[in-house]
């Protein structure tokens, strides 16, 4: 990721940038803080379109062997297709984290609005919530609560206090962008060189806005607009992981 130098990074920044991505964070009832990125509806979109392709094959492979019990076997088939229609995403949600395999595929999990895990009354109210969704076709409902809901969350949501977010991924060796050492200024205290150092390890899974927006807020350690400031930031950073 390149954060200065040509395109879109010479542009004039606005004094204050808007938020453009979906990261929230949330304090657990323990007052550990997390932070979670919400799935807006394309991911969700995705994810329930798998879910609904392997509920369709299996509904095909367990009505084709139902076939030869006759009424019986239509009888068992409607039990099940009912059992699977309502409680297949309450389970995985329930009992594999929060996931159904859709879910899995896209990375996304449910969890409750303060980031803990779902149980599972939430997960049946969220569930049992989706016919309303669905009207009047399509899921036009939940697809218009998603757009106006600052968390993308459809009715069930709402009603349960749940949110979709993206699972969290086990990092690597922090890389920082390259970046010519700037000196730190005479001072600096631990926490500072910190925040310093945790902005250059984070900054290239950021978008750009995201970038000049965090060095907007700590203009006072990098001084100058966002721009100059993300490159002053990136320079401390390297300087205070050893490099002259």
């Amino acid at each position: 990721m390149t954060l200065v130098g040509a395109g879109g990074y010479d542009a004039p920044v606005a004094e204050t940038t808007p938020k453009l991505d979906t990261v929230r964070t949330v304090e657990t009832p323990e007052g550990v803080e997390l932070t979670l990125r919400v799935a807006g509806p394309v991911a969700r979109s995705l994810a329930w379109a798998l879910d609904q392709l392997i509920r369709a094959v299996a509904y095909f492979i367990v009505g084709f062997a139902l076939a030869f019990l006759g009424d019986l076997g239509m009888g068992l088939f409607f039990v099940f297709l009912f059992l699977a229609e309502w409680f297949y995403p309450v389970l995985f949600e329930v009992l594999r984290h929060g996931s159904t395999p859709g879910k899995i595929v896209l990375g996304l999990t449910v969890v409750h609005d303060d980031g803990t895990p779902v149980t599972w009354t939430p997960s049946i109210v969220r569930n049992l919530l989706r016919f309303a969704d669905f009207l009047p076709a399509a899921y036009l409902i939940g697809l218009i609560a998603m757009l106006a809901s600052r968390d993308f969350k459809r009715l069930g949501d709402l009603v349960a206090g749940t949110v979709v977010v993206y699972r969290d991924v086990p990092m690597g060796p922090a890389q920082l962008v390259e970046a010519a050492p700037i000196p730190v200024p005479v001072g600096l205290d631990q926490a500072e060189g910190r925040a310093i150092i945790d902005y250059a390890e984070r900054a290239p899974g950021w978008s750009e806005d995201r970038v000049y927006e965090l060095a907007e807020i700590l203009a006072p350690l990098a001084g100058g607009p966002p721009r100059e400031g993300a490159r002053t930031l990136l320079g401390m950073a390297h300087w205070l992981m050893g490099k002259r």
